[in-house]
């Protein structure tokens, strides 16, 4: 009687740890590479898989879509009107433009499931991906290939400073620890041209892009490291003269923003918010305010942000929760 007692419990306790072991078998991870905990990466191909668990997939009625908080985000949100009409069509969904104001808010939206769908300038991207989920399929371009920028050093054209060996001493203005070209880029590529940031010269975090450039028209910084697409923008609205300014260093080319949707929406959403960008045709008022970009351009975050990430591991950088929070 003992016997079959104990073989009785022994078979519920069994038939206890079975669900359990086969949950633990549903989460686990073969390979997570740099994603944060809450992902997988099992294909590697750097971005995080959807969800094992079909019920963990999302499929809103509203898409929550938004562009990186590089400059006036009532620029962008009317810009970005026609592509958001084109986009509920092709989704059948209702889109809605969020406002963010920092990259590191823009990283949590997503991480959080409040946002779906977002442009990520290019050194935040790497942050979207590892903490948020982001999967990035698109940039803007052309019909032959994506729009690119370059990390340019600016100074006013009446200063001394001729080149990057000049920045000694002075005061230099970094859009932010995450940007790419504001900040992974001179610190990885300046040494090599005779100044070290926060060594030769004092790095002084002016927030945005944008920002750097005003301080630089107003004297407030010597010079600064900005995105060249940025700096052409405000020039051709006519928010600085061009001629104001002399380029004492340019880099070779990155990629500009991204464009991911968040890695837990149902597989044929996503396939239709990709349908949406690929298949459209920047309106001319957009083209004009997007720098004479045509289109959508394909991409992958493996290949085409790899330049971006040796940089980055150049300049030290880990992107990290931890280092998120510093970009508040």
């Amino acid at each position: 009687m003992r016997k079959n007692l104990l073989l009785v419990l022994v078979g519920l306790a069994v038939l206890t740890v079975l669900p359990v072991g086969g949950a633990l078998a549903a989460n686990s991870c073969a390979n997570r590479g740099a994603l944060d905990p809450m992902y997988c990466d099992e294909n590697k191909d750097l971005v995080a898989d959807p969800p094992k668990d079909t019920a963990q997939l999302k499929n809103p009625g509203t898409l929550v879509f938004t562009y990186a908080p590089v400059e006036d985000p009532g620029v962008y949100r009317k810009l970005f009107e026609p592509f958001m009409d084109h986009l509920a069509k092709v989704t059948g969904k209702k889109v809605t433009y969020f406002s963010v104001h920092s990259n590191a808010a823009e990283v949590e939206a997503m991480r959080s499931g409040r946002l779906h769908i977002a442009g990520f300038s290019t050194g935040p991207t790497m942050y979207a991906v590892n903490l948020a989920g982001a999967v990035p399929f698109a940039c803007r371009g052309f019909s032959d290939r994506f729009e690119s920028t370059h990390l340019i050093i600016i100074t006013k054209a009446n200063s001394g400073i001729q080149k990057v060996a000049d920045l000694k001493g002075k005061k230099v203005a970094h859009a932010n620890p995450s940007s790419n070209t504001g900040n992974l880029a001179p610190r990885a590529l300046l040494p090599a041209e005779g100044a070290v940031p926060d060594k030769d010269y004092k790095v002084i975090y002016s927030g945005k892009h944008d920002q750097s450039i005003l301080g630089v028209n107003s004297g407030d910084y010597d010079a600064a490291a900005v995105a060249s697409d940025v700096f052409e923008r405000m020039a051709h609205r006519g928010t600085i003269k061009e001629a104001d300014f002399r380029i004492v260093y340019k880099s070779k080319p990155f990629p500009t923003s991204s464009y991911a949707y968040a890695h837990d929406l149902a597989p044929e959403l996503a396939a239709k918010i990709k349908e949406a960008f690929l298949n459209f045709k920047f309106p001319p008022e957009m083209s004009k305010g997007m720098e004479g970009a045509t289109n959508f351009f394909p991409i992958t975050y493996k290949s085409d942000w790899e330049v971006v990430r040796n940089v980055a591991e150049a300049a030290g950088e880990s992107f990290t929760q931890e280092n998120l929070q510093k970009l508040k």
